[in-house]
């Protein structure tokens, strides 16, 4: 009886460690397994130097995945530049979960050197403009009109430039109004009057000087700058066609102060921050200049501005300086009246009378609090 012999064992794969039902003899060459393609999602590592295979090679190992890169630090943007402390920066992004619950800025206005550099320039270009056209008139002719409008256009160029550093007071009695007013820091009065007494008497040196190089004045120069001055009784304007029968001291006083108390009523109302742009106030304020002039120039010669009658007086006969006084006394009074009836009808006068559109942001502090 015959038996079968076994068949020999099949020998496991030398690469994948499995056996292959068609090799059956030991000692054939091995089969390399073709590489599959990794499952979707798989991390797929960065090729690298060929090196000798580590043992076990045929087990895959687990590749960690690449660590999340650190989000950007939120941008610093300018804020502004303010005359107080600078430069300011506020962050640009908040997170998703964080809203801004308060924002709160701090405004910085111009320094008070700036403001009293402001003060003397635009004081020295209104009495340029409105002295320079009075002195000469009575050579070109320009008439009342004229000297009116000097003064009116002096102030609006003069508003218009640097009312957005100072106020734009050029006039003694504008800033005792606005102090008055609530307007104007009391500090600031001071230094106000003295930079407007410096930029008129600079504007009238001006002027002066020019007189001095015509040689038809030689020696009478003051007395040509004298029609410059106000003043009052023979020296009244109209006392020259009324045979030097002029307005006394009662008129005079009384047309400064009251046509003065206009003037600073309509700036304080025209630079309310409640109701006004610059321009507008700018041509406000130098129509009631203008209009001022053409009232009381033939009384006065239309002074309403104490540092416009002192720069004139600097230059003119010394009878100028005997009636001095007039012309600082009725215009502040004129200022203190209409500040007390400005305080009276407004609700609630600003600190400062800067334009605050013209305030720079200096310093913003933003509260955030999580989202609900």
């Amino acid at each position: 009886m015959s038996q079968d012999k076994p068949e020999p064992a099949e020998a496991p794969d030398a690469a994948t460690g499995a056996t292959d039902p068609q090799q059956g003899t030991a000692g054939a060459a091995p089969v390399t397994p073709t590489p599959s393609a990794p499952p979707a999602g798989a991390a797929v590592p960065a090729p690298g130097p060929a090196s000798a295979p580590a043992p076990n090679a045929g087990t895959a190992e687990p590749t960690a995945a690449p660590a999340p890169a650190a989000a950007p630090a939120p941008a610093a943007v300018p804020v502004g530049f303010g005359a107080a402390s600078g430069y300011g920066t506020a962050t640009t992004a908040l997170d998703d979960d964080v809203e801004i619950e308060a924002v709160r800025a701090t405004l910085t206005g111009p320094s008070l050197v700036a403001r009293v550099g402001a003060e003397l320039f635009g004081t020295f270009v209104v009495v340029l403009a409105g002295l320079g056209v009075a002195l000469f008139a009575q050579v070109v002719g320009a008439g009342l009109v004229g000297i009116a409008l000097g003064f009116g256009f002096g102030t609006v160029a003069a508003f218009v430039a640097v009312a957005h550093v100072s106020g734009g007071h050029f006039n003694p009695a504008i800033t005792l109004g606005g102090a008055l007013a609530g307007r104007t820091p009391w500090t600031h009065v001071l230094p106000y009057w003295l930079a407007q007494l410096v930029g008129a008497a600079l504007a009238a040196a001006v002027l002066f000087v020019v007189t001095t190089s015509l040689e038809a004045l030689a020696g009478n120069e003051r007395a040509f700058f004298s029609s410059t001055a106000n003043g009052y009784d023979a020296h009244s304007p109209i006392a020259q066609s009324t045979g030097g029968a002029g307005f006394g001291l009662l008129g005079a006083l009384l047309i400064e102060a009251v046509l003065a108390a206009v003037v600073v009523g309509v700036y304080l109302g025209a630079t309310d921050r409640r109701g006004r742009t610059r321009q507008q106030a700018a041509f406000a304020y130098g129509l009631a200049v203008a209009f001022g002039i053409l009232v009381a120039y033939p009384v006065t010669g239309g002074a309403l501005n104490p540092a416009r009658s002192t720069a004139a007086a600097i230059f003119s006969d010394s009878w100028a300086w005997g009636q001095i006084w007039v012309f600082w006394v009725a215009p502040l009074v004129g200022a203190a009246l209409a500040a007390l009836l400005y305080r009276a009808f407004a609700t609630a006068p600003a600190e400062d009378d800067v334009l605050d559109e013209d305030l720079e942001i200096d310093e913003i502090e933003v509260e955030a609090q999580p989202a609900r």
